[in-house]
């Protein structure tokens, strides 16, 4: 897959945008972690283990974006990013296209929050 052209509902970001991605989704990753070995060492109560849902899948949303090369925020929003600058958008204007994203977008978000779930479900089994 390149990585220098917008393809509609495949590919929205570049380089610069992926590593963005990336290094929010080790953060998450990181942040993830923490939040498990503190529920183990300290005993959690398990209504506090919920909170864990946010790191997780914010973790699998970065890992995601980068790993397919698209945002989606962009996605839904109707732009994209191939520059270096990742302050720069340029907006979709095909309607068709926009729609191929926001499916995209859905689709990474539903198999973001999935991942949180299943995080956040295990961490009240530990």
């Amino acid at each position: 897959m390149s990585t220098n052209i917008y393809i509609p509902g495949v590919c929205n970001i570049g380089p610069a945008e992926i590593r963005y991605r990336r290094s929010m989704g080790i953060l998450g990753l990181v942040a993830t972690i923490v939040f498990l070995v503190i529920f183990i060492v300290f005993n959690v109560p398990p209504v506090w283990r919920l909170i864990i849902f946010i790191p997780a899948a914010g973790t699998a949303a970065g890992l995601l974006q980068a790993q397919l090369h698209f945002c989606v925020r962009f996605g839904m929003s109707g732009l994209f990013n191939f520059s270096d600058d990742i302050a720069k958008r340029e907006n979709v204007e095909q309607a068709e296209f926009r729609k191929k994203d926001q499916q995209k977008a859905i689709t990474i978000m539903a198999a973001s929050a999935i991942f949180g779930l299943v995080v956040m479900l295990l961490s009240l089994y530990l």
